[in-house]
């Protein structure tokens, strides 16, 4: 269930994001459901919905709230230039270097204590 907290959280800033911008600008040609139902589709289109879901319940998942949820948001959304970047695939072979590093240093000293006999 948490994971579903986050997209309530997203629908609720679009739409005080939206009341916002709408209270200035009442003689649209569009009504204000078609024009958030349009801005919901591109959003979602886009990827940011479910890039804000994750970044939402990473932070929402974090075992000690950090002091600034706005540099967290920062951090894990990152620049324009990472955007394509996988994480989890980052990960994933992070730890896999990190395993093959530990089984190549036993084979060292393996190899240490057998050269000392």
């Amino acid at each position: 269930s948490q994971p579903r907290q986050a997209p309530a959280l997203l629908r609720s800033y679009v739409a005080r994001r939206g009341r916002r911008q709408q209270e200035g600008a009442m003689s649209n040609y569009q009504s204000s459901d078609a024009k958030k139902e349009e801005f919901r589709k591109y959003l979602e289109k886009s990827g940011v919905i479910d890039a804000l879901t994750k970044v939402l319940v990473g932070l929402y998942e974090e075992p000690e709230r950090p002091p600034s949820a706005v540099d967290y948001v920062r951090k894990y959304l990152g620049s324009s230039s990472t955007s394509n970047v996988d994480v989890d695939a980052l990960r994933n072979e992070n730890e896999e270097l990190r395993n093959r590093i530990r089984e190549l240093s036993r084979t060292i000293e393996d190899s240490k204590k057998g050269n000392s006999r």
